[in-house]
């Protein structure tokens, strides 16, 4: 593309938001021009920048917008490290990822970050290094050119925050550089910091209690939301706006696909709120996803929002002023826990009811679990009516999945364990929490059996959903919990580590074996990827609605789109059972082909079926 035709694409992407993008700003920052022209021209100079392959990326992704919308993504989310060992381990491991059916992959933090006080490479010392262990920025890019060249987005995390307390600015704030202090929240003492306390809730208040550190070389006080070590950034100041950006322009430009801006809603902070989601963050959230309109329009942006659904939604901001692109499930991954607990599908049929009432261009990651814990952030007001108050409820739910419950084959660990609040957090693998360890341990074959059917039935409900499911790295065979955390220094006080475990590349070559537990998983898991890919019910446009199944221990959720029907019951009980099909149309089994009676549709404990009609065009 020549230089000129690269400053018309430019000139005309800009043109199209230009007033919008200058007013937000310029509203922000106070009107500060020259902060805006700074702006513009590191936007320009990062397009120039740009490749040229990946300004063909964007320009076929701008021809259809919705790439990311349809039924045929599946996402794999993985640490590098765990996974392969480094970036070229994982490109050696391209055709493992394939195999699996994965076309999105996302890597956990890598850039550089300093060992032992990382929070898992949340604690970023230098946004354009990768971790020395896991290569440099070019292995970065040739991981992304390969995974292009094979159909996968490639997905990172952009912490956004906060960064380390050894990046370079933080290093020239504590010996007193006024710029350089003027992007964080530096206070001469604990007055301000003491009022900000005062409405301000703690993210961990037993690991990491306060929101302020003191800065012993500096003799000032930080602020320090999640960690001592992870130093706020102030975006009321426009130069980290400016340079928190170009700093994620950067990523796109080696090849990253999809940003996940991590802790996003706690980017703005305000004496007298909770400096939580307040409207400030989504004008910044609204300008970056402009930035990336006119720099790397192939980009997408997805917002790590672990809050209540009332808070989650306004991320998608509206039609005409579009935030990120994507959100993640948060609230169904926990109701999916709990009904496993619980046996009872009340919760999870009422909360994803409001679910499918949502606008059908919001599109949401749908998964079992990620690299953090299991909160139980759940309606505890609707609970209230089938008498479960949320501290017991809360406590029951944490005994079952760590097999403290008695005949629970669940094995998961606490994580920020509050006894006083009984608000600890959960952490274990899918096949852990279903109970495939447990059965393994015990040799207890009907007990493998039940667990087996409870993994694959949870991961075909999440395929159910409109949006895109993502596995985590080892689920797909099944892999168990790591308890070797506990020897390592620097993990032994994190209890996420125990499904953060390094891949069990045995275990992956088990899926081999007619028979194997790890076979039946994989290939169950492919079996639904692939017909879910095939049939256009699993569309993101589909209409989906709850089914009446008439029963409180089996879900069912219908979706319809373009003549064909889908029905999906889900079994979390404990006996084997039956449901009377009361949807119109003529079904048959969608992963054995057999007709079905719809006036007793057969269901094991801890099964599905995919019931499909089609009506034609």
């Amino acid at each position: 593309m020549s230089g000129s035709m690269v400053e018309d694409t430019f000139g005309a992407r800009f043109a199209r938001h230009s007033e919008e993008l200058q007013r937000l700003y310029l509203e922000i920052y106070g009107g500060d021009a020259g902060a805006f022209a700074y702006f513009y021209e590191m936007l320009r100079k990062m397009w120039e920048e740009r490749p040229a392959s990946l300004r063909e990326l964007d320009a076929a992704r701008e021809r259809n917008p919705a790439w990311y919308k349809g039924h045929d993504l599946l996402g794999m989310v993985m640490y590098v490290g765990s996974f392969a060992g480094d970036l070229k381990g994982v490109r050696k491991r391209l055709d493992y990822i394939k195999e699996c059916g994965a076309n999105y992959l996302h890597l956990m933090p890598l850039l550089e970050s300093p060992e032992g006080r990382s929070d898992g490479g949340y604690a970023v010392s230098d946004f354009r290094k990768v971790q020395p262990e896991l290569g440099s920025m070019d292995d970065l890019s040739e991981l992304a050119e390969d995974c292009h060249r094979n159909g996968i987005a490639l997905c990172l995390d952009f912490v956004m925050n906060h960064t380390s307390e050894d990046h370079s600015w933080a290093k020239a704030a504590r010996a007193g550089d006024p710029a350089a202090r003027a992007r964080y929240f530096f206070y001469d003492g604990w007055d301000i910091p003491r009022e900000f306390e005062k409405t301000v809730p703690q993210v961990f208040p037993t690991t990491a209690p306060g929101n302020f550190s003191w800065c012993e070389e500096a003799q000032k006080v930080v602020m320090t939301t999640f960690y001592p070590f992870q130093w706020d950034l102030n975006y009321a100041n426009p130069t980290v706006f400016n340079d928190m950006t170009e700093n994620m322009l950067y990523l796109c430009n080696r090849g990253v696909d999809i940003i996940r801006l991590d802790a996003v809603p706690y980017i703005w902070k305000e004496l007298g709120t909770n400096c939580r989601n307040l409207p400030q963050v989504h004008t910044l959230v609204r300008m970056m996803r402009i930035v990336c309109e006119i720099v790397c329009p192939g980009t997408l942006l997805l917002g790590e929002v672990v809050m209540e659904p009332s808070k989650v939604v306004p991320y998608f901001g509206t039609v005409d002023r579009p935030e990120c692109h994507m959100l993640y499930n948060v609230t169904t991954m926990a109701s999916i826990w709990h009904t496993v607990a619980v046996r009872d599908v009340r919760l999870l049929r009422h909360q994803l009811g409001q679910v499918f009432t949502l606008p059908k261009q919001y599109t949401f990651l749908n998964y079992l679990r990620c690299h953090d814990d299991i909160g139980w952030g759940l309606e505890y007001s609707f609970l209230r009516y089938f008498g479960q108050e949320e501290v017991p409820h809360k406590r029951y739910l944490n005994d079952y999945l760590t097999g403290n419950w008695p005949g629970s084959p669940a094995r998961g660990e606490l994580y920020n364990d509050d006894p006083r609040l009984g608000d600890a957090r959960l952490c274990g693998t899918t096949a852990s929490l279903c109970g495939i360890e447990t059965a393994r341990r015990e040799n207890n074959g009907p007990m493998l059996d039940w667990a087996m059917r409870s993994d694959l039935m949870l991961h075909a409900l999440i395929f159910s959903m409109s949006g895109v499911p993502v596995l985590y790295s080892g689920d797909e065979v099944a892999q168990e919990n790591d308890y070797s955390y506990r020897e390592d220094p620097h993990k032994v006080d994190d209890s996420r580590y125990l499904h953060r475990g390094r891949m069990n590349w045995d275990a992956a070559e088990m899926r081999k074996v007619p028979g194997s537990p790890e076979e039946r998983l994989f290939d169950g898991l492919r079996q639904m990827e692939e017909v879910r890919a095939e049939h256009r019910a699993f569309d993101g446009a589909a209409d989906v609605w709850i089914v009446d199944t008439g029963r409180d221990d089996i879900l069912g959720i219908g979706r319809y789109y373009r003549g064909e029907k889908l029905v999906a019951l889900f079994h979390f009980g404990e006996q084997d059972g039956t449901v009377f099909c009361k949807e119109d149309g003529d079904f048959t089994d969608l992963l054995s082909g057999e007709p079905v009676d719809k006036q007793s549709v057969q269901i094991q404990s801890g099964g599905f079926r995919w019931l499909v009609c089609d009506f034609g065009e």
